[in-house]
Formats: structure tokens, C-alpha cells, sequence
């Protein structure tokens, strides 16, 4: 399964309702009985963004339950809507490529249906690869498939890093040449594109949040409250496409 997707995008309940109660209310599939879909989170505050809004919302929880009051356009485009759904939040602000293996102690394999959902690569761009010239890049790939390796639950969509300035170099931030941050930003995300297209879809952050605003981050590059919402937008159809496709 690759990025794109034929299934509705958010916005038409009906639509998700319809397809909700075909994938998720008993289709006839082979799990179709194995009761409410395992979502787990991994990597970094993308997905771990809930201490920075005033509700403790983030992107995992939204997938599972919408809170109808903040989020009135989602209602009732949630797994709870479905046959149901539970989470499993294992990404921490402020993850790194390497503290990923971390993320899945004491985790066993999952009794299907299970989706995982992993965002990385912002703080490791943060912390140097930026401006890496050398063989960083290739360690955060090889470090990347090693935790891919180990992880124990399929579908694994995958959430690009995105970029807070825009593409307005005026608005760098890095103290790094606009450049090679750029550069680097690009194949970051390549290798995350690479790792989904293996494994199972890519969540396109970086191209939806360009088309965002200032208000969809704090602290210049986290989710805000209306980010966490626009998180779990790119996030949803590629959730519902992976039950579908069980």
C-alpha cells in the first residue's frame, strides 16, 4: 500500500460512517471478530503533542475518540464509531532516532487488528542532522530500519517531518545554511517515504502543514491544539484504508 488513497477524506461524516461500519462493523473479513482495532503511537511530540495545548489532546487519541465539543467537523470520524478502538501511546516529546527501541519495551506482538503510527527525524534534524554532511544521515536510516525490523505490529504508517518555516528561508531558525537544512529535510523524509512504502502508507505532513498557518504550531515547530487536529486529518484516511485493507 503506498501514500495515495481511495477513500474519503475527513469532512464527509456520512462517508466515514458508511465506510466506517463496512471495515470496521463486521465485514466479513478474516478479523473481522478479533474486536476493536490496537492503535499504537511511536516517536516524537508530532504524535506526543498533548502537554501543549490546554486539553492534553494529541493525534492518538483524536484517531480513537473525537472530542466532539473542540473538533464538531470530526464527529463521528473516530474508531470509537466503528466496532471500536483502544491506544497505545508510546511516543515521548523530544525522541530521537535512537530512542525509538526504547518505545517498544515490553511490547508483544498485538492480537490483530493493529495499526502503528510513527513520527521521527524533526528532533534529529534538530540536533545536528541539519547539518550533517557526512554519514548521519545514513546511521538515522540504518537505525530507522533497525527499530522498523523489530517492530511487532503491521500496518505502519508513517508521518513525514514537516516544516515550520513554511519554505521561507527568512524564517530559519536551525543556524544553519538554508540549504543544507533543506537538503537534509528532503532526504529525511525520503527515507521515512522509503520505510512506508514497505511497510504500509505515508501520512504526508510536511505537504499538508504548508498549507496550514502560524496557528497550527507553538514554541515555533510543536502541534498546537488546532495542530494536533490537523495531525490526526493527515493521519485518518490511511487508518481507516489499513482496517479496510485487512
Amino acid at each position: 500500500m503506498g501514500s495515495g488513497t481511495l477513500w474519503p477524506m475527513p469532512g464527509s461524516r456520512r462517508s466515514f460512517l458508511a465506510l466506517s461500519a463496512a471495515v470496521l462493523g463486521g465485514g466479513g473479513g478474516p478479523d473481522s471478530a478479533a474486536g476493536p482495532l490496537t492503535l499504537f503511537t511511536f516517536g516524537d511530540s508530532i504524535l506526543d503533542c498533548g502537554h501543549y495545548n490546554a486539553h492534553g489532546v494529541h493525534p492518538g487519541a483524536l484517531l480513537v475518540q473525537n472530542d466532539d465539543v473542540l473538533f464538531p467537523e470530526f464527529r463521528g470520524q473516530d474508531l470509537r464509531s466503528g466496532r471500536g478502538g483502544r491506544l497505545q501511546h508510546r511516543a515521548l516529546d523530544g525522541a530521537t532516532v535512537d530512542g525509538l527501541a526504547r518505545q517498544l519495551q515490553g511490547l508483544r506482538a498485538p492480537v490483530r487488528p493493529a495499526v502503528a503510527l510513527l513520527t521521527v527525524g524533526g528532533n534529529d534534524l534538530l540536533r545536528g542532522l541539519a547539518a550533517d554532511t557526512g554519514d548521519g544521515l545514513r546511521r538515522f536510516e540504518r537505525t530507522l530500519n533497525s527499530f522498523v525490523r523489530a517492530l511487532p505490529v503491521r500496518p505502519l504508517l508513517v508521518g513525514t517531518v514537516y516544516d515550520p518555516t513554511f519554505g521561507d528561508d527568512s524564517r530559519n531558525f536551525l543556524g544553519v545554511e538554508a540549504r543544507i537544512a533543506r537538503r537534509n529535510h528532503r532526504r529525511v523524509n525520503e527515507v521515512l517515504a522509503e520505510v512506508a512504502s514497505r511497510h504500509g502508507a505515508l501520512a504526508d505532513l510536511h505537504g499538508h502543514f504548508l498549507r496550514g498557518g502560524p496557528s497550527w504550531y507553538v514554541h515555533t515547530i510543536e502541534p498546537s491544539l488546532r495542530g494536533a487536529s490537523e495531525v490526526r486529518r493527515a493521519f485518518l484516511p490511511h487508518v481507516v484504508h489499513a482496517v479496510g485493507a485487512r
